[in-house]
């Protein structure tokens, strides 16, 4: 294929190559062009031409910006409506036959309305346009645990994306063809307007609306929207876990390798744990750190009990700011070419720049495309991403297309806390895990529209992303403590602690490490503990601290427990927990009661 087609007068879906040999896709996919009145249909095939395709014809009409091709070959620069630049959580539903089936944790619409509002905007929106149809495989090509879908969309950045993020194109259509079952989603940019811009997912239908945005959280449906929302509904009526986590390889120097599966809000150190370097004691030993996704897991119960996850992404849509040769060397590594950069700043030479880049350049141009003036704002938007294949980071693992999975030794939870909240913590049981993640706390970041640094609960990092009730996915997290269950421990991890004068008392980043071995060796029985109300913390010098300077201060709160914080934090939770009403498990209800009770509320 030399080029994509924009002149066609009517649309046709033609079967072989143009079209499929599913009849209920091919019906789809013929509805929706009735629908939206496209010039042109093209049934996305993944192949190198029609990529290069795409990214000549983004080049031709502005929509990329071809980057420095000596220092970053094959790059592209994307500029998305400055309206448009984060997830629209407001504008996000989830549309289920009954309301309380969606639960207190979501925006809700009923179905039949949420279909009539989208279709109402779906009509006619891509007169002019080419309607892209992308198949796609959530997680490796032929694993089990792996799912798959279709996007329409109206948008090549979301094709070029999709590309990157997904196994996209021939392969996935044959897997589709196979299975005979697919998530649909249709996507429209429509006229970039924040007044006509809705995300609406309809899981009992396993179907996604969007329209209005080109931000890859509401464009890229493979993304948040399937892997997470409709994935999660899936995951429960199929009996496994779509969960909001990071899953890296901790490799010690007998050459063990246990995974661990670590779940953070967005733009709060995921990616950053997900390709940790170790510290250079640590290296000069042996220790090596694999990284099998930085984003989302899905996990399911192995024939030995044991949790086996995949990572249903073949990509990273990376937070820019930040990311230096400090805080992520193997991330910066694996942007230097064959990246799409979105919102970022640009230096005189034409190379991708953000603030925290620490690399000695200084940016001329924006995100928006002016001349940079630091009196208006950063060169990068805070929420300024990169998009690349996990294949080009230094320590991808081989193991990330492995069709069984990994298998998941321990669970980490975590977010932004400044006070209270003690370095690392462990649950004392699945029960008490459970708990921990439906409490976690954390304050917002740039990655969604609305204040930043507000402290909000967001359970297993998943308030923006669970396709329905909160109370059913606890009970349903709890469900998988049964006879014959092997499974992982549970972690909470708190790298943003500060001390009285505003800095953080963790030196974070590679130093992380020191936490995880920590947790092995709980997993393994190797490392003792201080049993205290709200769970295990390490014993003194348990973890290795060598190299590390830390303050009394520091020590005192990275490693301490305050009893009269943690009494008006169970309290809060409570709360919370009786928020969800009866649908809430009682057995979540009874362990915040027991751990009240010992704190001595």
């Amino acid at each position: 294929m030399n080029a994509i087609s924009h002149d066609v007068a009517k649309p046709a879906v033609a079967p072989g190559s143009q079209g499929s040999k599913l009849a209920a896709l091919n019906a789809w996919v013929a509805e929706v062009a009735a629908l939206t009145k496209p010039d042109a249909i093209h049934w996305c095939d993944g192949s190198d031409a029609e990529n290069a395709a795409l990214i000549a014809q983004m080049e031709a009409d502005g929509t990329l910006v071809k980057l420095n091709e000596s220092t970053h070959p094959n790059s592209y620069l994307h500029r998305s409506h400055p309206d448009d630049v984060a997830r629209v959580e407001h504008l996000t539903f989830v549309c289920t036959s009954r309301q309380d089936d969606a639960g207190p944790n979501n925006h809700w619409m009923a179905p039949a309305d949420g279909h009539a509002k989208m279709d109402a905007l779906f009509d006619g929106c891509m007169k002019g346009r080419t309607m892209y149809v992308i198949p796609y495989c959530m997680g490796p090509i032929d694993s089990p645990l792996s799912r798959c879908g279709v996007e329409i969309t109206d948008s090549p950045y979301v094709v070029a994306n999709m590309r990157i993020m997904t196994r996209m194109g021939a392969p996935s259509l044959a897997r589709i063809e196979r299975e005979g079952t697919f998530v649909k989603g249709l996507h429209s940019i429509g006229e970039l307007d924040p007044e006509r811009r809705f995300i609406m997912h309809f899981p009992e239908e396993l179907t996604i609306k969007s329209f209005g945005s080109g931000y890859g959280g509401n464009a890229l449906l493979g993304k948040k929207c399937h892997a997470l929302r409709i994935a999660s509904h899936q995951a429960r009526s199929e009996g496994w876990l779509a969960e909001h986590m990071l899953i890296l390889g901790l490799e010690n120097p007998q050459g063990e390798t246990h995974y661990i599966a670590a779940a953070f809000p967005s733009a709060c150190g995921k990616t950053n744990l997900a390709m940790l370097i170790p510290p250079e004691g640590y290296r000069a030993k042996g220790w090596k750190v694999w990284t099998v996704g930085d984003d989302i897991c899905w996990m399911r119960p192995g024939a030995d009990g044991r949790l086996y996850a995949i990572n249903p992404e073949a990509g990273f849509f990376g937070v820019a700011p930040g990311t230096s040769a400090k805080s992520n060397p193997n991330a910066l590594k694996s942007i230097q070419s064959n990246t799409i950069f979105t919102n970022v700043g640009v230096t005189a030479d034409n190379q991708p720049w953000w603030e925290g880049l620490d690399d000695g350049q200084t940016p001329v141009t924006d995100w928006r495309g002016n001349a940079y003036d630091p009196a208006k704002g950063p060169a990068a938007h805070p929420n300024s991403r990169f998009t690349v294949s996990a294949k080009q980071c230094p320590s991808y693992s081989p193991e990330a297309e492995n069709a069984a999975g990994v298998p998941i030794s321990a669970i980490v939870f975590g977010g932004r806390r400044p006070s209270l909240v003690p370095l690392v913590f462990e649950a004392r049981d699945w029960t008490h895990g459970v708990l921990v993640g439906a409490a976690m706390g954390s304050e917002t970041t740039a990655a969604a529209t609305g204040a930043v640094g507000v402290m909000r609960r967001d359970p297993m990092a998943m308030k923006p992303f669970c396709g329905y009730n909160f109370a059913d996915y606890f009970t349903h997290w709890l469900s998988f403590d049964q006879a014959g269950a092997n499974l992982p421990k549970i972690f909470h991890v708190n790298w943003f602690r500060k001390g009285d004068d505003g800095s953080f008392l963790w030196p974070g980043f590679g130093e992380n490490l020191r936490v995880l071995e920590w947790m092995i060796q709980r997993v393994k029985g190797e490392a003792g503990s201080v049993e205290t109300p709200i769970g295990h913390l390490p014993k003194d010098d348990e973890i290795n601290l060598d190299g590390v300077q830390l303050t009394d201060e520091a020590r005192a709160k990275l490693f301490g427990f305050e009893r009269e914080g943690w009494q008006a934090e169970f309290a809060s939770i409570g709360e919370y927990l009786d928020e969800y009403g009866p649908r809430m498990p009682q057995a979540l209800k009874d362990e915040q009661q027991r751990i009240a009770k010992a704190l001595g509320n």
